[in-house]
């Protein structure tokens, strides 16, 4: 980095490295490179064209939702909420647990193999879901997992703008490098991030169960306040 032209050249080398923040004992950190866009097809092209670079064998993974990696039959046909679904198998709410969950390690033991190989390729969504398949290994999860070892990691923006998503997915931005495609959708998709969309009939279904509250006497303190925002908005 000193010998870069970028650089002011009063750090040597050694100064730079013992300022790097160190990581299991004498291992340098070495930052990660979040690469948000503001679609999933915008996913594919870039690593389409990661693909024809000579960084193609860097160890990567992409972030995304269970509508695009859910392979579990009864989960991604049945048309419901996938997440609350994925939950609940993972739960063994009714009796019944996710074959393809406990099959993650199948999934990222073929990319570790692959890189140890050195035939590691940039892949897609598309890629780790047949591959999922073909294993009976959760797609969803392992992306995940590949997080851990990898370089670059492709994900929608919202998965680093919204805190909340930040959390659950375990992403931590700091000290790390974040690159935003189409930055100019950026105020849109902060804007979506802390915004709710609520129909009619669902602040009238609030509502009755709010005045039920109140006329019972449970926290109404708590209560009425919300029933008076319900009832001004309807």
């Amino acid at each position: 980095c000193t010998e870069c032209s970028c650089s002011s050249g009063k750090e040597t080398d050694k100064d730079t490295c013992n300022t790097k923040k160190k990581e299991n004992g004498d291992r340098p950190f070495i930052p990660k490179i979040f690469f948000g866009t503001r679609t999933h097809k915008q996913i594919s092209q870039i690593t389409r064209e990661l693909k024809r670079t000579a960084y193609s064998s860097v160890p990567m993974t992409i972030l995304s939702s269970r509508d695009y990696t859910c392979i579990h039959p009864a989960v991604a046909n049945s048309g419901g909420n996938r997440n609350e679904m994925c939950v609940e198998l993972l739960e063994g709410k009714h009796g019944k647990s996710c074959v393809y969950y406990h099959g993650v390690h199948k999934l990222c033991e073929h990319h570790a193999l692959q890189s140890a190989h050195r035939v590691y390729q940039a892949w897609d969504i598309e890629d780790l879901v047949s591959l999922g398949k073909k294993l009976r290994a959760c797609a969803y999860f392992a992306a995940r997992e590949l997080m851990v070892d990898a370089d670059i990691v492709f994900c929608p923006y919202n998965y680093l703008l919204d805190p909340q998503i930040r959390e659950s997915m375990d992403i931590n931005l700091k000290g790390q490098v974040v690159i935003l495609d189409e930055a100019h959708n950026i105020e849109d998709c902060a804007r979506e991030s802390v915004s709710f969309g609520v129909t009619e009939s669902q602040l009238r279904a609030a509502r009755e169960e709010l005045d039920f509250m109140v006329s019972n006497n449970i926290r109404q303190k708590d209560h009425e306040p919300l029933r008076a925002v319900c009832c001004s908005l309807t």
